[in-house]
């Protein structure tokens, strides 16, 4: 493919990368600590360290089982003509809302209360955001701008917590000497600056997106909604063995990288390193990432999506069989350069290729029913996650365990690729 200047419409599209990013970065850093600093502890109402990770992932579990089934619903709705953006706009808000509120809570129960309400409107957005990508661009360009998006992002969201991380530092999160104002208005500024971010990123799209593809919209009540989704769910299973096959690999594969994502904190907490080491490995980790996805970007202009995509398959499942030997900082380092080389590339192209074998006039309710395996998968990994913690076990052999899923949505995908075309509507 010819290197072309990316259209205004592209780059607004991936400003939103640039803008939710930030709040995924906090998400996989700052908010485990915070949320631990509130709950662990032997006051009346606070619990152990490992309850408190059982929890979190619980909360994860949770949010992700709510989003695979709005999403759809609401996917159906926003392929009608001229209402992806409305949707769009309001989970944008309530999210920036939530994640703003959040930094006010002053207890662990509402804390995680917050944060389950902010990240189900947060990945709702997702949903919306995803299909949107097959009317801001072609299908020749979808991997490259894809993987821009990623890898923007994560630079991107290094501008937001460099502030949140100073004022975590600023109010005693390292240490009571460099406290100078309470751990209460770090959050408050954490979470402030990373919700203004995420909003001010999205206008660029909010002002330049148009819908290209659509269903003209019809009235009809919430059984019809289910009908359809159910219908398309069926037509998938029995007639387009490609998008089927490729989303039982997606399920699985995706597993490991939102579970890895979602407990990157915890497995450095787990292991008694300290919270400045990780978080700097963190931050070099967007970095890398950034690299990774603009080689992946440049990649995909001579080979295909698919092969692309085993390639990062191969290099996750090397990751979590190397979780195995994790015991200093240095590992956790290594660990997180592996996950950064492939860690955007994985689900940019995924995202991008979904887009090239749907229905473009269907495409909210496909990714809906997209993120119904990417959520089921996250769902599935931090309850083993929470399982093996629970159960005694260690963070290395939760995190080798997720290899499983890597070698099958290999297999999958393989399959995938196998099958013909069959990209026909209603």
């Amino acid at each position: 493919m010819a290197k072309t200047k990316l259209t205004t419409a592209e780059k607004s599209w991936i400003l939103y990368d640039v803008g939710n990013s930030a709040f995924t970065m906090l998400a996989c850093s700052l908010i485990p600590i915070w949320f631990k600093d509130l709950a662990i502890g032997t006051a009346p109402g606070q619990i152990t360290g490992d309850q408190a990770t059982a929890y979190y992932s619980l909360a994860i579990s949770i949010v992700t089982v709510i989003v695979a089934v709005l999403g759809p619903i609401m996917g159906v709705l926003a392929d009608h003509k001229g209402r992806k953006k409305i949707f769009f706009t309001t989970t944008v808000a309530l999210g920036v809302t939530g994640c703003i509120l959040n930094g006010f809570a002053t207890s662990w129960v509402a804390f995680i209360l917050i944060y389950v309400l902010a990240r189900i409107f947060y990945q709702m957005s997702l949903v919306i955001y995803d299909s949107m990508l097959g009317d801001v661009t072609t299908e020749e360009r979808m991997d490259e701008v894809s993987s821009y998006g990623y890898a923007w992002g994560y630079i991107g969201s290094c501008i937001p917590f460099i502030v949140a991380m100073v004022a975590y530092i600023l109010s005693g999160g390292l240490s009571e000497d460099l406290m100078l104002f309470s751990p209460q208005l770090g959050k408050i500024i954490g979470y402030g600056v990373t919700g203004l971010w995420w909003f001010i990123v999205t206008v660029p799209l909010l002002k330049n997106y148009e819908q290209v593809n659509y269903t003209e919209s019809h009235h009809g009540d919430i059984a019809m909604v289910f009908k359809k989704i159910f219908g398309t769910i069926k037509k998938i299973s029995t007639e387009d063995k490609k998008v089927f096959y490729f989303l039982i690999a997606f399920f699985l594969y995706i597993d490991g990288v939102g579970t890895i994502i979602d407990n990157c904190i915890n497995i450095g907490t787990d292991l008694g390193l300290p919270t400045v080491g990780q978080v700097v490995f963190l931050l070099a980790t967007q970095v890398v990432a950034f690299g990774g996805s603009l080689v992946f970007a440049r990649l995909s202009r001579k080979f295909d999506t698919v092969t692309l995509i085993l390639v990062c398959i191969v290099g996750y499942f090397c990751v979590c069989l190397y979780a195995l030997t994790l015991h200093t900082l240095l590992d956790f380092g290594i660990l997180a350069f592996g996950v950064g080389c492939f860690q955007g590339s994985i689900q940019s192209l995924s995202r991008s290729y979904f887009s090239k074998i749907i229905p473009a006039e269907n495409s909210g309710e496909y990714f809906g029913i997209y993120d119904i395996f990417s959520k089921g998968a996250s769902f599935l990994g931090s309850a083993v996650i929470a399982w093996v913690k629970l159960a005694g076990g260690t963070i290395n052999i939760a995190v080798a365990s997720l290899a499983v899923f890597f070698a099958l949505g290999f297999v999958f995908l393989k399959l995938a690729d196998k099958q013909p075309l069959a990209r026909t509507t209603e």
